[in-house]
């Protein structure tokens, strides 16, 4: 008779009954085609109810380790390749999760103050889309975004970017990466991608990760340079016009026409434009995109709400060219979309009822003062330049040292300073701007400002 205690089980007892005897089974205990005793004998010699033998049984049936013989009984079945049973050990891979780090200053982190989210307006607007959109809710969305919030990023643009666009050149997706894949698929990965030099590193890691072909192409006080493009036989152009990291130069429109005319100068060359940050401009009203200017239909405009609403909001979304529209729909309909509905519909009441306008407005005037007050607190430090400009979440400075940028970093890491350098971001390390630092103030304690101290004794 099979017995076993059960005077310290912790959960249902037939699961702690099935685990034991499919252990005893695997190991060879309980012998392939061995009868097992009868509910009633089973549960009476056990002290349990015969409908917790019945469960614990029923699980061993539908995995296939035990079988019954109408009016017979139940048996062990025959495992044709019977694995050996592991000894119980503590299992320790040492995966190594990198640690989050923290500073006392940490001017590289470009996060935003979840105090600044508009929690009660995001929470009322998310009952009003469970509660009235319910059907729509558990609809497959279409491939590339559902209908509304295409619409209402489509409006949006056209009153805030000046972007006349169809709805139906809008494509979704969780996130800017995803976003870049199905641009390289959509143009085919034999194009050469070049990327402005400095920049954002990430671009590189992302292209390199599926074999693209990367180029990168020097800057100036005007942003990329077209020589620098055609020297690197470049297909197509990933650039930031509008605010360029890290350097924050904003485009002018000389040089945004030389490149729409290099774009035109071949059929298969494109720019995407990333308009990342774009919508924050200490004075005036944001630079019209690139993509406004272009009329043969040679720019992709990148955008994502990671800025303006919160990075864990993981919508971004694209506008394509109408030829390059079509050939998403032809090529790629079969796609899911990478983001629920529940959070798409969310979003586009929060765009059309006007929330976002209305938030981007308050954060506008509210990182405009405290760009203010973080610079006025680095002009009264001494040792440093401000580096301006109009634009974006972060300003450059110039430290006087004749220190490396390497060294100078490594000394304020000692002071609990993390801070990063332009020359952090040239991929090719032949005109490094040394002493220039990057100050990324959108999510800056300014109370710890006070004691802050950048000098390099």
């Amino acid at each position: 008779m099979l017995t076993y205690h059960f005077e310290h089980v912790k959960g249902p007892i037939y699961l702690y009954l099935y685990m034991r005897m499919k252990e005893d089974i695997i190991s060879g205990k309980l012998k392939s085609g061995e009868k097992l005793p009868s509910k009633r004998t089973f549960a009476e010699n056990s002290g349990l109810s015969t409908i917790t033998i019945q469960n614990a049984y029923d699980q061993l049936i539908s995995e296939g380790y035990v079988y019954t013989i109408p009016k017979k009984g139940y048996y062990v079945a025959r495992l044709e390749v019977i694995p050996q049973a592991k000894p119980k050990t503590n299992i320790d891979y040492a995966i190594k999760i990198p640690e989050r780090k923290n500073f006392q200053y940490d001017f590289s982190d470009n996060g935003i103050n979840p105090k600044n989210f508009p929690f009660s307006v995001w929470t009322k607007i998310s009952r009003d889309v469970m509660s009235n959109q319910q059907d729509a809710l558990m609809e497959v969305s279409p491939s590339f975004g559902v209908r509304d919030l295409r619409e209402a990023i489509a409006n949006h643009l056209q009153s805030f970017r000046g972007m006349e666009v169809d709805p139906n050149q809008i494509v979704i997706g969780a996130g800017t990466e995803y976003l870049y894949s199905l641009v390289i698929e959509l143009l085919g990965d034999d194009k050469k991608y070049t990327l402005e030099n400095p920049g954002y590193r990430k671009l590189e890691e992302i292209y390199k990760r599926r074999k693209i072909s990367c180029g990168f192409a020097a800057m100036d006080e005007d942003g990329v340079r077209v020589d620098e493009l055609e020297a690197c036989q470049t297909d197509v152009a990933h650039i930031c016009p509008n605010h360029h990291y890290p350097t924050g130069i904003t485009m002018p429109a000389s040089r945004r026409y030389e490149l729409l005319g290099w774009a035109n100068k071949e059929k298969d060359h494109y720019i995407i434009e990333d308009d990342y940050d774009s919508e924050f401009r200490v004075t005036g009203k944001p630079i019209p995109p690139l993509y406004s200017m272009d009329a043969c239909e040679k720019v992709i405009y990148m955008n994502t709400f990671s800025k303006s609403l919160s990075p864990t909001i993981r919508i971004s979304y694209m506008v394509l060219p109408v030829h390059l529209a079509n050939r998403i729909y032809e090529k790629m309909s079969s796609y899911s979309c990478t983001v629920s509905n529940f959070e798409q519909y969310t979003l586009a009441k929060f765009i059309s009822q006007g929330h976002f306008e209305r938030h981007i407005n308050r954060m506008r005037l509210y990182y405009s003062k405290k760009r203010r007050r973080v610079i006025e607190y680095m002009r009264r430090l001494g040792g440093c330049k401000i580096i301006e400009n109009d634009a974006g979440l972060h300003f450059l400075i110039e430290i006087e040292t004749r220190l490396s940028d390497e060294e100078v970093k490594q000394r304020l890491l000692k002071k609990g300073i993390r801070i990063q350098a332009v020359s952090d971001y040239y991929f090719e390390k032949k005109e490094e701007k040394q002493h220039f630092f990057i100050i990324n103030y959108s999510n800056l304690d300014e109370d710890k400002m006070k004691s802050l101290d950048l000098r390099m004794e």
